[in-house]
């Protein structure tokens, strides 16, 4: 390796243990060697220290123990007597930054300067990516619409090149770090945060661009999320940092784009992210390091081509990304969807109770429509159009497939919403008679017209559900008359649609589904999925996985035949342990579907809500994804979580979807709803008069106001007193266990 690059790395790392050290030493005079410390909203601790040793840094003492650990690391400079040309000893030291600056952003925490604000704009960066954010992403992780994720590092020679790259990215679904600072081709020391922010682009989670912060060393942010993926999904433990650093070889695609020149912090940081597996393109003239770890200098004398670094990225990493694009004039893919269009933004909207408006699916026979066809019915269509403003709008779509069945018109419109707003510049919200949607004034002057709705629709339902749609047609009315009376129309069949949906339970069908999306970041994890129980993701029910099997019936969503019933109260089956053994290599040989407290099923990760037994009560505790207080078992979210995730089978404590509650499976063998002795205020809200009708049902109608929530009792003691008070009817019931 050159030592152009091994002195750079190993010199950074020097000098980054000592504003470690320095600053550390300065926290425990002013506040004491046992302050308590730890990142928002995390179970993980300091989580590239806590991956790599199991060390758990909960006090200022205990970030004195990692630094001893990171000078372990710390390698002698070389000069021209001790050089030795191999990659160990700037890896060692890229790894001994990494640490470094974990304790140097913690400390920075502690002291309120983190996040930071950027002093040229006011922009207050993400900071430290918090565990519910990943776990929020968890199943975009899965399912593909997020293949990769990139750390753009530095800055672009202009904002122009900066937008054109990002833009690149989100159209390939992308999810995007920004951190560092460079010059620009004008020797102005910006970053890319700064350059998107002066093109008005919009920046944060929803855009899939996210700024962690204006220093080389908030790059640690990323790769803290990404060490974490392999505990949360992956189920590996604390210290076995083989296993980490494979996981994040194989299974996180992520990369670097450096953009300007290399500093030492920068050359260490990317020998630490070399280490966990992560390649960096850069725009600069820099040494090539081979496999040997012998590198040289490979001059190119051409001007650097930037609209070929993010295909140049991809190669390297070895990504694979195919987006389906409806011919329309502006950029699109899930990146986009994201986007608010404000009031003083928007050309026209749609719906909204400011205009009628809904959408509908209907199912036709093959000789009944023209495929493609896109038909706009009104008077003075262009004219009203052009004026912007207000409109009313019905969208319907007709479908027709020779594997098209009734039961799939509904999940076709719930995709509405995603095809929609996956165009820059396009905003949807709601579904069937209650949809709204927005144009941005840019989209209109880029050449969104109405006709581009039916291009959208009829291109992207095609795409989604090939294997069972063969044609496609749009028609779309603007006149209010038309909406009105095919809105009546189309009301009476949601109805039907209900009631048909209503009459499904576990009983009436022989198949279940599996959802295998998690596996490829937790191996040993199987959703098993009836029609009384989502999956733990909240976003795939028994309908959904069917029809992924009918589109594509070698992928992630395979049938399950139930097979002789082991335990019907419990919700267990033959055929579903038979497959449960084959799909996870025998990790999990046996599973009940209405009970937490023997083999209940397992997790990736990315679960809404997460069940716990609180023993003292009789009862079982209901925390949404989310919530960052104390709960009743003394345990906060991310906490639970770690108990539950990675493909474990961990009795008394389970991951579900939130609509699984009010299901009548609901831990059925357990008791059902009258186990519930604590939830969330946001959650009692959400379940709303849904789990009101169900109480009734179970001739518990005040059941809602018998359970506890934060505002009442946040430990057991305080639980067990409002119980008794108010006279929950776990307390009468048989003992759990």
């Amino acid at each position: 390796m050159s030592k152009v690059i091994a002195s750079a790395a190993i010199r950074a790392s020097h000098e980054l243990f000592k504003t470690a050290e320095e600053n550390l030493e300065k926290a425990i005079a002013e506040k004491g060697k046992d302050f308590l410390f730890e990142f928002p909203d995390t179970a993980f601790f300091l989580p590239q220290i806590y991956a790599m040793t199991a060390f758990k840094v909960q006090t200022l003492a205990d970030m004195k123990v990692a630094l001893e650990m990171a000078r372990e690391m710390l390698q002698d400079l070389p000069d021209e007597t001790n050089w030795k040309p191999y990659l160990g000893e700037a890896l060692d030291s890229g790894m001994a930054t990494l640490f470094c600056e974990e304790i140097i952003l913690a400390l920075r925490y502690l002291n309120n300067e983190e996040p930071c604000k950027d002093p040229e704009t006011g922009y207050i960066y993400n900071g430290f990516i918090t565990d519910t954010i990943q776990r929020n992403l968890g199943i975009q992780l899965v399912d593909g619409r997020m293949p990769g994720f990139a750390a753009i590092i530095g800055a672009a020679p202009d904002a122009e090149t900066a937008v054109k790259i990002v833009r690149e990215l989100q159209e390939k679904n992308i999810l995007i770090f920004l951190s560092g600072t460079a010059k620009d081709k004008d020797g102005k020391v910006t970053n890319v945060t700064q350059q998107l922010l002066s093109k008005g682009i919009d920046l944060g989670w929803e855009t899939y661009i996210v700024p962690l912060g204006p220093d080389t060393e908030h790059t640690l942010y990323a790769l803290d999320w990404s060490i974490r993926a392999s505990m949360i999904f992956g189920g590996n433990k604390p210290g076995d940092y083989k296993a980490h650093l494979k996981y994040c070889k194989d299974r996180v695609f992520a990369f670097a784009l450096v953009l300007g020149e290399l500093d030492d912090v920068k050359w260490s940081t990317g020998a630490g992210a070399i280490v966990m597996g992560y390649p960096a393109i850069c725009d600069t003239d820099v040494p090539v390091i081979h496999p040997t770890g012998v590198c040289t200098y490979e001059h190119v004398e051409v001007e650097f081509d930037h609209t070929k670094i993010v295909q140049r990225a991809f190669e390297v990493r070895g990504l694979k990304v195919t987006v389906a694009k409806p011919p329309i004039p502006v950029a699109y893919g899930p990146a986009f969807e994201g986007e608010r269009i404000r009031k003083e933004d928007m050309f026209i909207e749609f719906g909204g109770q400011r205009t009628p408006a809904f959408e509908w699916v209907r199912t036709k026979e093959l000789e009944e429509i023209e495929d493609g066809k896109v038909t706009i019915v009104g008077t003075d269509v262009e004219e009203r159009f052009a004026k912007g403003g207000m409109m009313p709008l019905a969208i319907v779509l007709d479908v027709a497939g020779r594997k098209m069945q009734k039961d799939f018109e509904a999940i076709i419109e719930r995709k509405f919403h995603h095809n929609i707003n996956e165009a820059q510049g396009l905003w949807h919200m709601g579904q069937r008679d209650i949809m709204w949607m927005r144009i941005s004034n840019q989209a209109q002057k880029d050449g969104i017209t109405l006709e581009h709705f039916g291009i959208i629709h009829a291109t992207m339902t095609k795409n989604r559900f090939k294997s069972i749609i063969d044609k496609v047609q749009v028609t779309i009315y603007v006149d209010e008359a038309d909406v009105l009376r095919l809105q009546d129309e189309a009301r009476g069949v949601y109805k039907e649609r209900d009631h048909r949906l209503q009459g499904l339970n576990d009983e009436s069908v022989d198949t279940f589904y599996s959802c295998l999306l998690c596996q490829s970041f937790a191996p040993s994890h199987v959703c098993v999925i009836s029609p009384e129980r989502l999956g733990l993701c909240g976003a795939y029910n028994w309908l959904d996985t069917k029809a992924a099997f009918e589109i594509d019936p070698t992928g992630g969503n395979q049938p399950i035949k139930k097979g002789e019933a082991m335990d019907a109260k419990s919700g267990r089956w033959a055929g579903v342990d038979e497959y449960l053994k084959a799909s996870t290599a025998g990790a999990v040989e046996s599973l009940n579907l209405y009970t937490i407290m023997d083999n209940p099923m397992t997790s990736c990760g990315c679960f809404e809500c997460i069940v716990a037994i609180v023993p003292e009560a009789n009862g079982i505790m209901l925390v949404q994804r989310g919530h960052t207080g104390m709960t009743p078992v003394g345990m906060k979210f991310s906490t639970l979580a770690g108990t539950v995730g990675g493909g474990m089978q961990s009795p008394g404590f389970m991951g579900i979807g939130v609509n699984f509650i009010n299901s009548k499976k609901f831990l059925y063998a357990d008791g059902g709803l009258k186990r519930i002795v604590w939830m969330t205020k946001n959650l009692k809200e959400r379940l709303g008069e849904e789990f009101q009708a169900r109480a009734e049902e179970e001739g518990v109608p005040n059941l809602l106001n018998q359970i506890a929530d934060e505002t009442n009792a946040e430990d057991s003691e305080q639980l067990l007193e409002f119980l008794e008070k108010s006279g929950h009817p776990a307390l009468e019931m048989e003992p759990m266990f």
